[in-house]
């Protein structure tokens, strides 16, 4: 279990005390005491064991009625376009503290859902140059604590004269502190190089490589994969709505090929960041058939290409199960497990040793969470920092009562 004990990103903080998880139901349905120190779980036992234990606890939190799930995570956000969708305020600014505000206030929402860690790609280039990608850094520091936020750099153009500037952009970005190297081949009028000077700021920063592709043409897209996952590991592509526009034996065939390239699809089942006309999801089914690791991300979050983007993870695996046809297990691993593969994160189980990265959503099994996922409870590195309590109150002449069902406005971030 070598991933389980990695070092904990920048920014995490020495805990010696404990916080007790109470009462927690598992998916296998057990009903169980989790036990946290410092960012990791260190103990979990059957509902009562551990309340004895002499320990100092920093909190004791009743879970009473929740199911407790490894923490999802976002692999494919947009953090320099959030919150961007035309109003009736006028045009929206773009200048460094507002993308910043943007982009933090994005984060905390997506948070709030339950994703402790978010992968953010910003466009680099155009008008605004560096500045978003600065902006979203700096959102990156503001939420330090409560989420772990990296950010792909994303130019436009890679070759030819006009991507000249572009390539001296991203070599900048990735000194500025970018995560991970990106973009859309697609919209280089030479997308094979475009691919292979991706590859090689990638290695030149021994990064991970991340490229976004909506097209349908399958061979375009095997090329790019055969390319980017021959070469290095840590390789994802996304959303690959466009598999789904073509024959199903030409898609069959492109699936074997992303599977022996050994990429990770990223797929976008709340609606991609591209426009209505490029819209869909991929064939998960079929890809996952052809032994494709598939993650599920959210995309656009209230911005011109999806203008009612919730960001939500558990949304996503709904979506998965209802349209997509995954298992719910499946559905919620798309969200969770394989999202933090992607995102080259150590795996999350309810079980000692492993990083404290916990979701409590009220209900008591996956498939009733994920249709009704409306009071919730995050822990990241072994704290709560985010808690949203959800009531809906039923009243006649003869009785009143309350069952849990959403209310606005009662998400709380922080410690």
């Amino acid at each position: 279990m070598p991933d389980s004990q990695a070092q904990p990103p920048d920014g995490a903080t020495a805990d010696t005390t404990a916080l007790l998880l109470c009462g927690a139901r598992l998916t296998d349905g057990r009903t169980v005491d989790v036990r946290l120190s410092g960012d990791r779980i260190e103990a979990v036992g059957t509902a009562g064991s551990l309340t004895t234990a002499p320990k100092a606890y920093s909190a004791r939190v009743d879970l009473s009625g929740f199911l407790l799930l490894p923490a999802p995570a976002e692999p494919h956000a947009h953090g320099d376009t959030a919150l961007t969708a035309p109003t009736s305020e006028g045009p929206v600014s773009y200048a460094v503290e507002e993308v910043q505000r943007r982009a933090t206030e994005a984060a905390l929402l997506q948070l709030g859902h339950g994703a402790t860690a978010l992968r953010s790609h910003v466009r680099i280039g155009d008008v605004q140059g560096l500045d978003p990608l600065e902006a979203v850094l700096q959102a990156r520091r503001s939420l330090r604590g409560l989420a772990d936020l990296t950010t792909v750099a994303m130019p436009r153009l890679l070759t030819g004269v006009a991507g000249s500037d572009g390539l001296a952009m991203l070599r900048d970005a990735m000194k500025m502190g970018a995560s991970v190297v990106g973009g859309c081949p697609d919209l280089d009028p030479d997308p094979t190089g475009y691919t292979e000077t991706v590859l090689e700021v990638a290695s030149e920063h021994g990064s991970p490589v991340d490229l976004h592709t909506d097209g349908d043409d399958p061979a375009r897209l095997a090329r790019l994969a055969v390319m980017a996952g021959g070469l290095r590991p840590g390789v994802s592509i996304g959303p690959c709505a466009g598999l789904s526009r073509v024959p199903a034996d030409i898609a069959s065939r492109t699936a074997d090929q992303l599977a022996a390239a050994g990429v990770t699809v990223v797929c976008l089942p709340q609606g991609g960041c591209a426009g209505a006309e490029r819209r869909g999801g991929a064939p998960v089914r079929l890809l996952r058939a052809a032994g494709v690791r598939v993650a599920a991300g959210s995309g656009a979050m209230r911005d011109v290409a999806n203008p009612v983007g919730r960001g939500d993870p558990l949304e996503a695996a709904y979506l998965l199960a209802s349209q997509a046809g995954l298992r719910i297990t499946e559905a919620y691993d798309a969200v969770s497990s394989a999202a933090r593969e992607a995102m080259g994160l150590p795996e999350v189980k309810v079980e000692a040793g492993f990083p404290a990265e916990l979701l409590a959503v009220r209900g008591q099994e996956l498939g009733g969470v994920l249709s009704l996922a409306y009071s919730r409870i995050v822990v990241h590195r072994g704290r709560v920092v985010a808690r949203t309590s959800a009531v809906r109150e039923y009243c006649d002449s003869a009785a009143a009562f309350a069952l849990e069902l959403p209310r606005q406005g009662r998400t709380e971030t922080g410690p």
